[in-house]
């Protein structure tokens, strides 16, 4: 009782603290400090609170650093599991869906808060009941042997990489814009030092009391910025109820963006550059070669003028990211042609926000198939989301962390509570952004564009850029290509609002990406340590040899991450749900089943992870343009009732059910001390 008044106490001062500190910030930007020295202070005075909970929570007891000494009170325990959820995709990326797709987008609000029900439900108390370290830890013991264990140990591997890869990205963008560098990829590497600073240090003891304190941040850095924007718009301070306010002006502004001959214009000519592409791909050698020739050309006419050094590496950069063989090129452009397509179209591409076909007999079956296929997404992209939630490791490792099974229960609770106040807001977000974008940038003549726009620009033009297609001098909404990572960290800046609420929005968004990474990082070291050298390789060595050893893999594996997001593979939202799809088919059939069916044995569980995972990478491999330009597949895409490659779990989940059920029952049952275990697990004592 005396540690939960200290959290309560310590926790409560924090929060002061940090509510003082944003009104420091407020009176700096007042008195005329540069931007650029605000949005330093915001990214450097977080990462030291982080790095000296790091310090004081460093460790190297096992089970403080692999499960926090099983000591985390509910509460706290769900606001960090809402901290290690509400991630880079979330807190970044979720409003830009909504903004890009309307009310298609409300999939993922809708999977992600669902997948916590099947939690509670069917996972969280019976592996609290377990009480080991990890989930191979779980798979080991349940079914009896090294195969299971070391096929959950890569797919952990596996699915958490990419997860964190996604962090690691949007920690890059959020860098590179408060600290104002010019290269992206040093961005990266620089914020990489914030998310390494608590895990390396003080594993999950360490993770834990910091993500408590990036969840106050992020929640702060999310509410606090959209109340002043619903504010400002509408006059009322609660943004679900503006957005319903200002939701029939966009439509009006669809209505009339749709109407205006300029954007008509637009993609006319969008179409026309993706028929020059078209012509690239019929003839690459020579396209590509004239490419490089120009942009040699564009590099030597900036070092005759003496251009600033930063144009200059732009140049290089650009002529050093040529494809490197007409093949490579033809994916490329392909990709480029398809994304012109995509945008020549009414309303860049986008739906309108609130209108969906019904489906009603009297429409053309063109629109009848796209109706079918939009709504079979939808739901697949939901039950993958739900099922993926209850098998991310990272998520579930949280669980052992509380005193006891009626905690464990508890602080799922605690985290939907926590998760929702953003996921209720993220709708509400979209519409606002989207009216002040219709309303009050497109329109907007180019030599008087907000600075913002240049600012992201330079960031990262593949995210943001600006084109006068039709060269009128004036914006239309064709000409605006934005992606759906950089619109909530840009909002403040749309919106018109003081800047400190832009470095309080980054603030808020990177803590959203450390607290994830740092569970991720620390679910593939620990795994790798605990059951890979600990428990395969090397069962005798020491306990402080096996924290080290998850320190040092820690490292490596943070190094590899940042190089590949480096390398901008994709955009956070696909990896995250990619991450997802891969979780589901992996664990979720052989964790419910281990805990509800005892006749499940170990070849069964081993068929059922091995189909589950390889026919939902195979679909995602030969299905996502970046995959396929990965892996070199030239054939056509074939799409399985034209479900996206997002929610390939959606295939690989029953296959994996189907698997473990029918080489179970085909192969001797397991003995009686495993069907003890599960009747153990299935009764769990609220103690």
């Amino acid at each position: 009782m005396s540690f939960r008044r200290s959290l309560h106490g310590l926790y409560l001062g924090y929060t002061v603290c940090f509510l003082l500190f944003l009104l420091g910030m407020g009176l700096l930007e007042r008195w005329g400090v540069p931007h650029q020295y605000i949005g330093f202070i915001f990214l450097a005075a977080p990462l030291v609170i982080y790095a000296v909970v790091g310090v004081l929570g460093r460790t190297t007891d096992p089970s403080e650093y692999y499960v926090a000494g099983r000591r985390v009170p509910a509460l706290y325990n769900g606001m960090a599991v809402g901290a290690d959820w509400l991630s880079a995709a979330s807190f970044i990326g979720l409003a830009g869906t909504l903004y890009l797709s309307g009310y298609g987008g409300l999939a993922f609000v809708m999977g992600w808060t669902g997948g916590f029900v099947l939690v509670a439900l069917l996972l969280a108390p019976y592996l609290r009941k377990f009480g080991q370290f990890t989930i191979p830890d779980f798979l080991g013991t349940r079914y009896q042997g090294q195969l299971p264990r070391f096929i959950g140990l890569v797919a952990t591997i596996l699915c958490s990489f990419v997860y964190v890869v996604a962090q690691i990205y949007g920690v890059g963008l959020i860098t590179t814009r408060l600290t104002s560098i010019a290269s992206f990829e040093i961005g990266i590497f620089l914020g990489l030092g914030g998310v390494l600073v608590c895990s390396f240090l003080g594993g999950m003891r360490a993770i834990t009391w910091t993500q408590v304190a990036q969840y106050i941040v992020l929640i702060f850095a999310y509410l606090v910025p959209v109340i002043w924007l619903s504010v400002n718009q509408t006059g009322v301070p609660v943004p679900q109820w503006a957005s319903s306010l200002q939701l029939p002006a966009v439509s009006q502004a669809e209505t009339r963006l749709e109407a205006d001959p300029a954007e008509q214009e637009v993609i006319r000519l969008l179409r026309d550059q993706a028929r020059v592409l078209e012509y690239k791909i019929a003839h690459a050698d020579t396209a590509l070669q004239a490419d490089r020739d120009k942009a040699w050309r564009e590099v030597e006419a900036l070092k005759r003028s003496r251009a600033p050094q930063y144009e200059i590496q732009a140049a290089e950069r650009a002529l050093a990211q040529l494809p490197a063989t007409p093949a490579q090129a033809t994916a490329q452009w392909q990709t480029e042609r398809d994304d012109l397509l995509a945008r020549a179209r009414p309303l860049g591409g986008m739906p309108e926000h609130a209108a969906q076909f019904d489906g009603n007999p009297d429409g053309t079956p063109a629109e009848q198939a796209r109706y079918d296929a939009s709504r079979r997404n939808f739901l697949a992209l939901v039950f993958c989301l739900m099922v993926g939630t209850a098998g991310l490791p990272h998520i579930l490792m949280r669980f052992y962390t509380t005193p006891s099974v009626r905690e464990a229960r508890a602080s799922v609770g605690w985290s939907l509570l926590f998760i929702v106040l953003l996921y209720m807001t993220a709708p509400a977000l979209a519409v606002l952004i989207k009216y002040q974008i219709f309303t009050h940038v497109v329109g907007t003549r180019f030599d008087a564009l907000p600075a913002w726009i240049a600012n992201w620009s330079r960031v990262d033009p593949s995210l943001l850029s600006v084109s006068d297609i039709n060269h009128d001098g004036v914006l239309q909404l064709g000409e605006l290509h934005i992606g759906s990572d950089i619109l909530v960290l840009a909002m403040p800046e749309i919106a018109g609002l003081p800047y400190v609420l832009t470095g309080l929005v980054a603030a808020g968004g990177l803590a959203a990406a450390l607290s994830t990474a740092d569970g991720l990082l620390l679910t593939i070291s620990n795994a790798l340590s605990h059951d890979f050298y600990f428990r395969m390789v090397s069962p005798r060595a020491i306990s402080s040899r096996r924290v080290m050893l998850s320190k040092l893999l820690l490292l490596l594996v943070a190094l590899c991450a940042a190089w590949v997001a480096s390398q901008k593979p994709a955009n956070i939202l696909f990896l995250v749900s990619a991450a997802f799809s891969l979780a589901a088919s992996a664990f979720f059939p052989a964790l419910v089943l281990g805990v509800f069916w005892k006749r499940a044995n170990r070849w069964g569980a081993v068929a059922g992870m091995l189909s589950g995972l390889g026919v939902t990478f195979w679909y995602m491999a030969t299905t996502h343009p970046w995959l396929r330009g990965l892996f070199g597949i030239r054939s056509p895409v074939h799409l399985w009732w034209d479900i996206d490659p997002i929610s390939a779990g959606v295939f690989g989940v029953p296959v994996g059910f189907a698997g473990i059920i029918l080489v179970s029952l085909m192969t001797p049952p397991p003995p009686p001390e495993v069907r003890e275990f599960v009747e153990r697990l299935r009764y769990p004592r609220y103690d």
